[in-house]
């Protein structure tokens, strides 16, 4: 396997692993009621230590493939002096440090009493999303535009694994609104999700516009340019993702009080299809945000 593959996968696995555990906590603690959302985090437990585990041990993975990437290749990649090179010299090792710090109060996070750990892992797993910013293309541009760059680049991506990482509990909401026990639980936090869902992809798409912009300053339109072919999928498929939530919020939720059940089985169906092109979203953005944006 190639570096620059290595790297590429490291960098899927960690912003899927940091996005899932942001939004699905952040969805959890503040838009499913406390019964509810309970349950569904014990019966999700497994996935979330797995998430856990993988967000951490990419952040360790990195600073060996990124000495790799700068250096000569897998030759560098456990070199002392390339490695402490790369921590302290560039900014890649000072964005690392800074990932690092997030992955660790992550971890901290699940040790935290029972009581607090929901809203804390949120709190935790939205630094370590928030904190791939710290990398890219953001960082290529210095001053106030710098900065401005980083914190869109930071609302993008906070959006976006708010959005898809919610998607994954959503699922159990929807089982739990077949239960005539928990259907009342059920229903306010899919009508919630549907308003709170809203705000979240405005800042998708708005962000998303103001990033291409400021890195392209055009459209991507050039389809001979890797990054410009893969930056249109990736806007293709959110387009895509927008209109099947526009379904989901305004034909199949409407219908939930008289076709519950041909109604849940439709946004059921919508939301896993919302899952796989969202994992489609972060695997081209894993690859492209290594390129040239040329």
């Amino acid at each position: 396997m190639t570096v620059d593959a290595a790297l590429s996968g490291c960098r899927f696995l960690h912003f899927a692993s940091a996005m899932l555990l942001w939004g699905a906590f952040a969805f959890l603690r503040t838009l499913v009621p406390s019964d509810l959302a309970a349950g569904i985090g014990r019966r999700l437990r497994w996935l979330w230590i797995v998430a856990a585990a993988i967000a951490v041990a990419t952040i360790a993975a990195g600073l060996p493939l990124e000495a790799a990437m700068i250096g000569d290749g897998w030759a560098d990649a456990f070199d002392p002096v390339t490695l402490r090179a790369v921590l302290f010299e560039t900014t890649v090792g000072h964005a690392w440090l800074g990932q690092a710090f997030a992955a660790l109060l992550l971890l901290a996070a699940f040790a935290a009493p029972e009581r607090m750990r929901m809203a804390a892992v949120a709190l935790a797993a939205g630094l370590a999303t928030a904190s791939a910013a710290l990398t890219g293309h953001a960082v290529m541009q210095a001053g106030w535009t710098g900065i401005a760059h980083r914190l869109n680049d930071a609302c993008h991506i906070l959006a976006g694994g708010a959005w898809l990482g919610a998607l994954v509990p959503l699922l159990m909401v929807h089982r739990a609104f077949d239960r005539p026990e928990s259907r009342r639980q059920a229903g306010t936090a899919l009508r919630k999700f549907s308003f709170a869902g809203h705000f979240a992809v405005a800042v998708v798409l708005l962000s998303g516009v103001a990033n291409t912009m400021l890195v392209l300053g055009r459209w991507p339109t050039q389809w001979s340019s890797p990054y410009q072919a893969m930056l249109a999928a990736k806007i293709a498929v959110v387009a895509v993702m927008t209109g099947l939530a526009i379904v989901n919020r305004y034909h199949f939720v409407p219908r939930l009080a008289g076709l519950p059940d041909d109604s849940m089985r439709a946004i059921r169906l919508v939301t896993i299809a919302e899952i796989v092109l969202g994992v489609v979203v972060v695997g081209l953005v894993s690859v492209f945000g290594m390129l040239e944006p040329a």
